[in-house]
């Protein structure tokens, strides 16, 4: 299942582990991806709060957590190769994989990525 955040991040269910990124129209609209600033493994997070930011030749912005957590994997390739996310921000492009720790928050979200 793949659900879109009105800020354009996306979640994939796979159990109870959500893969998590931005989505293919946020990544053209930050134009070339430079630098992702991970969070840590282990972390808690909430829906709402600013998982990450991503930085571009045009701007920086954050990306926030589509659904509360615990973070238990993050994208280590995105270290050396944050255009990971301009390449493939649906697939290898992925940010973290949490821990959902309340599955009712995925019905907030969208089946399609909004318009920018």
């Amino acid at each position: 299942m793949k659900k879109y955040a009105q800020t354009h991040e996306y979640v994939i269910l796979e159990g109870n582990i959500a893969k998590v990124g931005i989505s293919k129209k946020a990544a053209e609209e930050l134009g070339d991806i430079t630098y992702v600033d991970l969070p840590e493994i282990g972390k808690e997070v909430k829906k709402g709060e600013v998982l990450c930011s991503i930085e571009s030749v045009k701007s920086a912005e954050d990306v926030y957590v589509p659904v509360s957590g615990k973070i238990v994997e993050i994208n280590n390739e995105l270290e050396d190769k944050p255009e990971l996310i301009n390449e493939d921000a649906e697939g290898k492009g992925w940010i973290v994989k949490i821990e959902v720790s309340d599955t009712s928050e995925l019905n907030e979200l969208l089946d399609e990525d909004p318009e920018i």
